[in-house]
């Protein structure tokens, strides 16, 4: 079968595709005849720098839509050749995949294998960020970083569909803008792309990561109060500029580190003054530690998409051979919505 491999850190070119044994499943464990791979800012992370692989050579990929192909000893709820929706522990970016049943979706009524692939990793987080973390209620605001991104395009519509009051985003340019605007943000505020040391593009370049400059804009639009919700997957100091964005009481949620900043810390000084806190979520986190929660959380989000609540455009579409491309278009910091590989 083929796969698209990394045998060294680097940029795109790192990138090859490789002739390869299909995987069989252990026990516990699901095989995915691959229709589409869905492409995250983690794969780029992992290719760069070596973002959660155990080690090298490595196939990336944390996301598929497909058919089942075979079915480890001790599984149940899915049969041979049903389409389901996977989340992967890596190995996405080939023909077949393994999965663990748990984290193996049978897709609702009237979800495409296309649309399927834009869903294991970002409407879960989207639907998290929203509910189960950001607790967001009616007649609350909330402030989004990567406004036009998968997880910003979910968030805005799933925002408001919970009743915010005032959803807003932030983003690196005027063309983002405006499909933000489209996917249920009322004001997006451009901050320009800065220079950082996250390594999207190879191991010793720079990457762009929008600025902080929105804490006045963001006070300017609320009256001067701020957002009762800030959710943040950049980090560093888009991180501080988001908790200085918070309302009293406001709340901030972490859910990536896309400046390859160091570690948050925030304590006393910063939360009691105002009563804020922060909290973080990872759904590949939550994939290894809480299995169950993932399921239900991921059955919620599902339904939101089944109902109609919320749809994830795609917006580029490449062949396998041409996962390559498809990194340097979102390392570029241009795409929006979501980037899909088409496999079968």
């Amino acid at each position: 079968m083929r796969a698209v491999q990394v045998q060294e850190y680097g940029g795109p070119e790192v990138l090859r595709t490789v002739e390869t044994e299909v995987p069989e499943p252990g026990p516990g464990q699901v095989s995915v005849d691959v229709a589409y791979t869905g492409v995250n800012f983690a794969d780029l992370k992992a290719r760069g720098e070596g973002y959660r692989v155990p080690s090298l050579p490595f196939v990336p990929g944390l996301e598929v839509s497909g058919r089942v192909r075979a079915l480890g000893e001790g599984v149940s709820g899915v049969e041979v050749g049903q389409e389901v929706a996977a989340l992967t522990n890596g190995g996405a970016y080939a023909d077949v995949v393994v999965a663990d049943a748990t984290t193996v979706f049978p897709l609702p009524s009237g979800v495409d294998l296309r649309t399927a692939a834009t869903l294991p990793t970002v409407l879960p987080t989207a639907y998290a960020l929203v509910h189960a973390v950001g607790r967001l209620q009616p007649g609350e605001t909330v402030l989004v970083q990567g406004a036009a991104g998968g997880v910003g395009t979910a968030v805005g519509q799933l925002a408001k569909a919970a009743g915010a009051s005032g959803v807003f985003g932030v983003v690196s340019g005027a063309a983002k803008a405006k499909y933000a605007l489209d996917h249920g943000y009322d004001d997006v505020f451009v901050a320009p792309s800065t220079n950082s040391t996250a390594s999207t593009n190879s191991t010793n370049s720079t990457a762009s990561t929008v600025s902080a400059g929105f804490v006045d804009e963001v006070r300017a639009a609320t009256g001067g109060r701020g957002v009762d919700l800030a959710l943040d997957p950049v980090g560093g100091e888009t991180f501080r500029a988001s908790l200085a964005s918070l309302a009293v009481f406001g709340r901030l949620v972490s859910f990536g580190n896309a400046s390859s900043a160091e570690p948050w810390r925030v304590g006393q000084p910063e939360l009691y003054p105002t009563g804020l806190s922060v909290s973080g979520f990872s759904i590949l986190t939550l994939a290894q530690t809480a299995p169950d929660a993932l399921r239900a959380l991921t059955e919620k989000a599902f339904a939101a998409v089944a109902e109609g609540v919320v749809s994830l455009p795609v917006t580029a579409e490449f062949p396998l051979e041409e996962a390559a491309e498809a990194h340097r278009l979102m390392g570029g910091r241009t795409s929006t919505g979501k980037l899909l590989l088409r496999v079968a």
